[in-house]
């Protein structure tokens, strides 16, 4: 059986190889790519039988291989590599695709494997694509995902007080009273969450949930108490704005 290995990390693949050469004597020939571009390239022109594709990859995730395949038989069956948690799992599962959580578990990637060996002459791969798409979307409708060093965390909306420009980075405050440091800059939720009227950015550190305001204080100029007691600045010039906004709502 031929198999490939699709990560953006070296590390990872070097993992995985590692495993499947010791343990899946069942492989006999393995590539790797590390974006989805060149990796489809390489399914296209060895045809292997497995694809250990994981999700996110910069310019394309995993779940991007459709696109690739639009008019052509998919005669692969794809292991997804993930670091994702609960929320992300219950989407495979559901859609019936297999998955293994990051880091590796010999046990279960040897199930995975055998599973997969068994359906490989099955031709419902894009049919439980499209179902893992759906789900993924219907998944982020409710819930943002914020990378953290264990994997990815999904957190829902409601769960999300404000959050907080730190440089580069971006500090998101939780209901729970967690904080989050998260490696994306506050711009890229503020463009994530645009149509999301739940949220407002009142300061150019700032985007506020308006659900978890609990006063307006005209001290030190106009500002906004959040539940957790933080003051959070109204700009100058979004003042009447904001306003304009609170008189709308609420």
């Amino acid at each position: 059986m031929k198999a490939i290995i699709i990560d953006d990390e070296k590390r990872a693949r070097r993992i995985l190889r590692t495993i499947i050469e010791e343990e899946c004597l069942e492989i006999s020939t393995l590539f790797e790519a590390e974006n989805l571009v060149d990796g489809v390239a390489i399914i296209k022109a060895e045809q292997p039988n497995l694809v250990f594709l994981d999700i996110e990859m910069p310019n394309h995730s995993g779940l991007q291989i459709l696109e690739f395949f639009k008019n052509e038989v998919i005669n692969f069956q794809i292991i997804f590599t993930t670091a994702y948690g609960h929320y992300a799992i219950e989407a495979f599962k559901l859609s019936a695709i297999d998955y293994l959580l990051k880091p590796i578990d010999v046990i279960e990637m040897k199930a995975a494997i055998l599973k997969a060996s068994t359906q490989i002459k099955e031709h419902f791969i894009k049919d439980k694509l499209i179902t893992l798409e759906r789900n993924f979307e219907q998944l982020a409708l409710n819930k943002i995902a914020l990378e953290v060093p264990k994997g990815i965390r999904f957190v829902s909306h409601e769960d999300i007080l404000f959050f907080e420009a730190d440089g580069a980075y971006t500090k998101v405050h939780l209901q729970n009273g967690k904080t989050e440091l998260i490696c994306k800059t506050l711009k890229h939720f503020t463009e994530q969450l645009s149509n999301k009227s739940l949220f407002y950015k009142p300061h150019r550190s700032f985007l506020i949930n308006l659900k978890y305001m609990n006063e307006i204080t005209k001290k030190d100029g106009l500002q906004v108490i959040m539940s957790n007691n933080k003051s959070i600045p109204i700009a100058r010039e979004r003042k009447e704005e904001f306003m304009h906004i609170i008189n709308t709502v609420f």
